[in-house]
């Protein structure tokens, strides 16, 4: 299965390449993960028109978009345990907070997001990670999002950065 990962897109008005990107991936993947921070509902509308989506609000996400997403969500995908969850908490630690939403849950794999700075690590056998952002970089040098092939046995992480 390949698995388009995308976080902290932040659209406010004019989404053009944010959803020239996703028109792209859908007819590449298998499924689309976003892990918070939309802002704009019609991102939301925008992913859910493919049929494999799954997202959760983040902490700028406000009444509406939570109204149509969890907070927390656990997926089983090829035999991995995926848990996703966008990172934001009390803790200046984003990595350990997301890490510490799925402690009881024995997760495989956490997606998370929030610090706009792509991330792929393992911490105590968990494959961590963020995959930036495609349209609100911050002081990163480049937008960025994860392709993900999970097949059986096998994981292969493909960080995408592009200006």
């Amino acid at each position: 299965m390949k698995i388009a990962i995308l976080s902290d897109t932040h659209a406010k008005k004019h989404n053009d390449k944010l959803f020239r990107l996703i028109d792209t991936l859908t007819k590449e993947v298998d499924m689309i993960i976003h892990a918070g921070d939309y802002i704009s509902s019609n991102v939301v509308s925008k992913l859910r028109e493919f049929n494999n989506f799954v997202g959760v609000w983040g902490n700028n996400d406000k009444g509406s978009i939570r109204d149509l997403l969890k907070e927390k969500e656990i997926l089983s995908i090829e035999g991995y345990k995926i848990g996703l969850y966008h990172g934001h908490g009390n803790s200046k630690n984003t990595l350990q907070t997301a890490y510490d939403k799925f402690i009881d849950d024995k997760v495989d794999i956490i997606i998370f997001g929030h610090t706009h700075q792509p991330l792929v690590l393992t911490k105590n056998k968990v494959l961590m990670i963020n995959p930036g952002s495609p349209s609100y970089k911050r002081r990163e040098p480049w937008y960025s999002y994860v392709i993900l092939e999970i097949e059986y046995k096998k994981i292969n992480v493909l960080l995408q950065f592009f200006n």
